[in-house]
């Protein structure tokens, strides 16, 4: 148990000892008191500090543990919360699902005025907290930014790494993404992502009222009408068959996409410089709001069969308290294997990795676009991969963010509730991404016989 009480962090990860949590620490670790990493004082929190020195040796294999302090923390605690936030520079928050426990760490690090990140994907807690607590973020100087994992990163740099391949006058109407997952094993879920999924069900009354409820979002101008297509798809271009995810993915891109519309220059930082506004200013201008979706894809039919399965499983149950006691209760048998309650097993995790193509189509010149219903005449694919989602790709984005958090804190805005892409897009998070194992490349771009 840490002893110096007044010693403050550049970082602390709040729930160290859970399944994603010890992932994030090792993670952590690599990049700790190492040349030119931001990144020199770190400290990890948990309720169980015994446990959260387990996942620090875990993490720390083969080496033995470093002197890392560890403090109990504890959400039901709000007095520990709001100590722990004062401490720190920036908080990742690892514990969920995030509409259970979220709201309080969230809450603390907003009073303190530190720094928080997340790799929620739940859609409800995000715009819940950004409703509640975006003015006092931006009074108080924290900048709280959700979706830093899997959800939502890859789609949002994704979408902006497509979008900016369009070269004037060239212009997008639609981008879809398309998820593949890969393993020399079978592919197994966390019970949290499980969870969150089986409580989104719950909660989407909620999520609609709370929509109703708040002044509505600038209306994006995108070129061009928006697709249509079959619930079941086959992409040939890819050689996948797809169905549509409804994942937090598009949401938390739309997010950003009306955010940029309201901003058109993006969102300033808290003290740049003359050099980075530009810079700013230029990287907004080149991307170009399109039509969005997220689609789960195999490389056959067959494939798709067991998330239809599970989708009517979570529809059906996931509305009423005893439904959601069985989905919770015995989550292998309602997704057919794909969550247990123990998650995977290392060498699970080790095997797996994704693909995600972004298919663009759009107009060679814009003002074809207005054409009455012309077809798009120009197809760009694109392409984000890496390792496993959850254990492996998750951790290296929330560790990406939080260094250039740390490192670039001037550049990003002073304090407010914001979805990653608009405050992490003008940055150089793509780059410390591609350093670290997931790739951004262009495969094609085409003209289309319309």
């Amino acid at each position: 148990m840490e002893q110096l009480q007044h010693q403050h962090y550049d970082l602390v990860i709040l729930g160290a000892s859970g399944f994603t949590g010890k992932y994030v620490v090792r993670e952590a670790l690599k990049f700790l008191n190492t040349p030119s990493s931001p990144l020199k004082t770190l400290a990890l929190a948990g309720r169980d500090p015994a446990k959260v020195a387990e996942a620090l040796k875990w993490a720390a294999q083969p080496a033995s543990s470093p002197s890392i302090p560890i403090i109990k923390a504890d959400i039901s605690n709000p007095t520990s919360l709001r100590e722990l936030c004062t401490r720190t520079k920036l908080l990742l928050n690892c514990v969920g699902p995030f509409r259970l426990y979220g709201e309080p760490v969230v809450s603390a690090c907003v009073e303190a005025g530190c720094d928080y990140l997340d790799i929620c994907g739940e859609p409800e807690f995000m715009e819940r907290m950004e409703a509640i607590y975006h003015e006092k973020a931006v009074e108080k100087g924290s900048l709280v930014v959700s979706a830093c994992g899997f959800d939502s990163v890859p789609a949002e740099l994704g979408l902006m790494f497509n979008s900016r391949q369009w070269e004037p006058p060239a212009v997008p109407n639609r981008v879809e993404a398309y998820l593949n997952l890969e393993s020399k094993k079978r592919i197994v879920g966390n019970f949290g992502t499980y969870e969150s999924a089986v409580l989104g069900v719950a909660n989407m009354k909620q999520l609609q009222d709370l929509r109703r409820s708040r002044p509505r979002r600038a209306r994006l101008a995108i070129p061009g009408p928006p697709p249509k297509g079959p619930v079941i798809e086959h992409q040939k271009t890819v050689g996948l068959w797809a169905i549509r995810l409804p994942s937090a993915d598009s949401i938390v891109v739309r997010r950003t996409l009306s955010t940029l519309t309201e901003n058109p220059h993006g969102l300033p930082g808290v003290n740049e410089g003359e050099e980075q506004m530009e810079h700013r200013k230029n990287f907004w201008s080149k991307v170009k709001p399109a039509h969005f979706g997220v689609k789960i894809s195999f490389k056959s039919l067959l494939g798709i069969l067991p998330i239809i399965i599970f989708g009517i499983f979570i529809g059906l149950f996931g509305r009423i308290a005893f439904g959601r006691w069985l989905l919770l209760k015995f989550p292998s048998i309602f997704s057919l294997g794909g969550f247990r309650k123990n998650g995977p097993t290392e060498e699970e995790v080790e095997s797996a990795s994704f693909k995600m193509w972004f298919i663009g189509h759009g107009y060679s010149d814009g003002s074809l676009a207005s054409q009455g219903n012309r077809k798009p005449d120009t197809e760009i694919i694109t392409r984000v991969m890496g390792p496993e989602i959850g254990y492996l790709t998750a951790p290296i984005i929330l560790l990406q963010c939080a260094l250039v958090l740390l490192n670039k804190r001037n550049n990003l805005p002073g304090g407010g509730v914001f979805p990653p892409g608009i405050v992490f897009g003008p940055t150089d998070l793509q780059e410390g991404l591609q350093q670290n194992g997931i790739s951004f490349d262009i495969i094609s771009k085409k003209a289309l016989q319309v």
